[in-house]
């Protein structure tokens, strides 16, 4: 076992999804490095518009970038390349590259990201049987905010209930402003509901195995019409390199 022998990995290992509370995931953290939550909160201010909605929404801004999470510890960021899914995974925003902005350099480098970045390479390395561990993980990571309009609604995950096409995903809220509903949904490979439950506070994570189950998210409203409502999250998902 990795430094991470956690208490939801027998959850994960058995269901293949487990929802992480604020309260366990933020000591949890901690350990790994973290530190200035809110300096690297406040980054999802600057997030550009996602430009590539084939919904033709205006609700989602983001930023992206890559990283090799090695076996020994190292982590590197990758130069900056395109988010590319597969229409078997994305029907509505597949088949293209799509480039987003760079997540900022000092973001990249910030102990909270880093510390985020260390625990999940541990978990999956934890969960990943050791004949097939691979001795790096090439890990996405996206910056999310999703905006809520009284006439507008935001979609989380507008492809609906969906795989990644990778092998572990991890969702972590950041903040919510004034909405209401993002319930994220689990269900199994017939598409049987496992389970619910929403992120609420800022560190409550959900971590999905992608081989084994589909996920969704429902859309968001705001509570308060007049007020700025908006739904922030970050999402890793790691592969085999």
């Amino acid at each position: 076992m990795t430094n991470a022998s956690l208490s939801f990995e027998d959850a994960l290992k058995q269901n293949g999804f487990t929802f992480v509370r604020a309260g366990e995931m933020g000591p949890l953290l901690q350990r790994f490095g973290l530190d200035d939550w809110d300096g690297f909160a406040a980054s999802w201010n600057r997030l550009g518009l996602d430009r590539y909605m084939a919904d033709g929404g205006r609700y989602r801004r983001r930023r992206y970038a890559t990283w090799s999470l090695r076996e020994n510890g190292d982590i590197t960021r990758k130069r900056h390349q395109p988010h590319y899914q597969s229409r078997d995974y994305n029907l509505l925003n597949g088949g293209i590259e799509r480039w987003f902005g760079p997540i900022e350099d000092r973001i990249g480098d910030h102990p909270a990201l880093r510390a985020i970045l260390r625990l999940a390479r541990d978990v999956a390395t934890d969960l990943t049987p050791e004949p097939e561990r691979p001795e790096s993980w090439h890990a996405e990571v996206h910056q999310f905010r999703i905006e809520a309009r009284p006439d507008n609604r935001g979609h989380p995950t507008p492809e609906g209930m969906h795989r990644d096409g990778v092998d572990w995903v991890f969702v972590l809220m950041v903040a919510r402003e004034n909405v209401r509903s993002g319930e994220t949904t689990i269900h199994d490979l017939q598409r049987r509901t496992l389970g619910s439950f929403t992120l609420e506070r800022p560190m409550d994570t959900a971590i999905v195995d992608d081989h084994r189950v589909y996920h969704g998210v429902t859309a968001v409203e705001p509570v308060d019409p007049s007020r700025p409502a908006h739904r922030d999250v970050l999402v890793v998902t790691l592969r085999h390199e």
